[in-house]
């Protein structure tokens, strides 16, 4: 039993980034807690934090330090104890985090495919010679280049809302968003098609919240110790794993998905180049208490197999 649970006069402080998914995310994982201990609302307070990759919108991520722009922010206020936890989208999160945080709770995971958005096509097959599609995430730009080199692709970034407005501006055609992003926010009826995983691998841990902590705080690791999927953990640590094998990041255009079936766990893999005119997959099965180290020989095959030249971050 946890003898200091939060109380409305010392409420537990969850730390968030500002946007409507990031606080349908917040907000979830408040309910989780909240049913998990019998607590009230007011337990809980959700702190809304600015970070650097919401206030720099007019240069890709690459050019500017990657995703860690989402979380560092976020995380220095943990370091500091101005919030006690912080709930992140996974695919948003680096593979390494700062000296004396833990990330080691997951909720449930939603949908983990791509949905293509389009107020004027179903498909990508249905997109006509060099129309233009809009995305910030160089996965995807080089997964879409893969398949259709005659598209045009222009960067494409902001939140949902954000997104959505531009496509009704006609900056591009369409678009891609995460399902699972479009779920949380009730919103998943502007999805025009889901695209399958086998079309589209999607990003590693797509579709997962992540809830970070203290290392030394023992009353926030007992009370997400309540709320922890452990199937999404096992997917999830097999996909990072496999993630961080290839020195990458999630502004590398590296895909994975871990699945599991009974007591094993199975590993799809691409990595590409980011233009997209080569593109490199792989696969594995195994148990799933192996399934951390299936994702690094599934890496590991990945680099032995791509030329010297496939990734600057494959020869750095």
């Amino acid at each position: 039993m946890i003898a200091d649970l939060p109380t409305p006069a010392q409420p537990l402080k969850i730390g968030t980034r500002g946007s409507p998914l990031a606080l349908a995310q917040a907000y979830e994982t408040r309910a989780r807690l909240m049913d998990a201990f019998n607590l009230p609302e007011d337990a809980f307070t959700i702190v809304v934090i600015k970070t650097s990759g919401d206030r720099i919108l007019d240069r890709p991520l690459k050019e500017v330090g990657g995703k860690g722009l989402f979380t560092r922010e976020i995380e220095d206020d943990m370091l500091a104890g101005k919030i006690d936890i912080a709930v992140h989208s996974m695919k948003d999160m680096p593979v390494e985090q700062p000296v004396g945080l833990l990330l080691e709770t997951y909720l449930p995971r939603e949908d983990v495919r791509d949905a293509f958005v389009s107020p004027h096509v179903r498909s990508i097959a249905e997109l006509e010679q060099g129309e233009t599609v809009g995305t910030s995430s160089l996965r995807r730009k080089a997964q879409l280049m893969n398949r259709r080199p005659d598209l045009n692709v222009v960067e494409f970034r902001g939140n949902v809302q954000t997104r959505l407005q531009k496509l009704e501006d006609g900056v591009a055609q369409c678009t891609f968003l995460a399902l699972a992003g479009l779920r949380r926010l009730g919103m998943e009826d502007i999805a025009t098609n889901p695209i399958a995983v086998e079309d589209m691998l999607p990003a590693v841990a797509q579709g997962a919240i992540g809830i970070e902590r203290r290392q030394d705080d023992i009353r926030a690791a007992e009370m997400l110790e309540a709320i922890h999927d452990e199937k999404t953990g096992q997917r999830i640590a097999c996909e990072r794993a496999y993630l961080a094998a290839l020195d990458g990041s999630c502004e590398t255009p590296i895909a994975g998905l871990a699945e599991l079936d009974g007591g094993s766990i199975h590993l799809r893999a691409e990595i590409l180049r980011t233009d997209g005119s080569e593109a490199l997959s792989d696969a594995e099965s195994g148990a799933i208490e192996d399934g951390e180290e299936m994702g690094k020989a599934v890496a590991e095959r990945l680099k032995r197999r791509a030329p010297s030249d496939f990734f600057d971050w494959l020869t750095a």
